[in-house]
């Protein structure tokens, strides 16, 4: 049974089901020291998919777990050729509250990457690169959440008209490495990706 309903997403109508979707196995699937049995999608929309397992958890009892599926993503760190970061500050829903971080955005079906943290750089802060360094990929959740995040350097900056989406309202953030990796230290700096991109940067610099 499927339910649809719209939703408004940065002025697109977006469809979303909530639906009762359930696959059950002949055998149990092994998952690690898990056993899944069955497999109940119950929320997609074009950001997010959630799920429930039946399970036989590792002690053998019976139980369920919960996975969030977000849509995988990057994480910009731009650099310029005085060692400073140019960072984004930006008031975040989920937590609500102010934070400093890398530029982060979605990857779209079948896009490659670096075209994402290219396009990503140039709408949220204004900014191309002529140098790009992939660095590695990080799990910013690893117990319920799947979300993983492709992280990259950007060097060779120059200035392009930015085009940021209707819900961001983002202001440039331009520091010393050095105060970012303080920063990251004192937890003032808390987005994950940010803090392994900044720490990745220290090797290099």
């Amino acid at each position: 049974m499927t339910s649809v309903f719209l939703i408004i997403i940065n002025n697109h109508l977006i469809f979303s089901r909530l639906h009762r979707k359930t696959m059950t196995d002949e055998q149990p699937r092994p998952h690690g020291p898990w056993l899944i049995h069955e497999t109940h999608e119950t929320y997609e929309d074009p950001y997010v998919r959630l799920w429930v397992d039946q399970v036989t958890r590792p002690d053998g009892r019976p139980g369920q777990h919960v996975v969030v599926e977000m849509k995988p993503g990057v994480c910009v760190l731009a650099i310029d050729d005085d060692d400073h970061v140019y960072l984004t500050s930006e008031f975040h829903y989920a937590v609500g509250r102010v934070s400093l971080e890398g530029v982060s955005g979605g990857i779209e079906p079948d896009e490659d990457p670096l075209v994402t943290a290219q396009r990503e750089l140039a709408e949220e802060l204004g900014l191309q690169a002529t140098e790009w360094e992939y660095l590695t990929t990080v799990d910013p959740f690893t117990t319920i959440i799947r979300s993983p995040t492709r992280l990259y350097a950007a060097r060779g900056l120059s200035a392009c008209p930015t085009q940021p989406e209707g819900t961001e309202v983002i202001e440039l953030v331009k520091i010393p490495l050095s105060e970012a990796l303080a920063q990251v230290r004192s937890g003032e700096i808390s987005h994950a990706p940010t803090c392994v991109g900044l720490l990745l940067l220290e090797n290099r610099a």
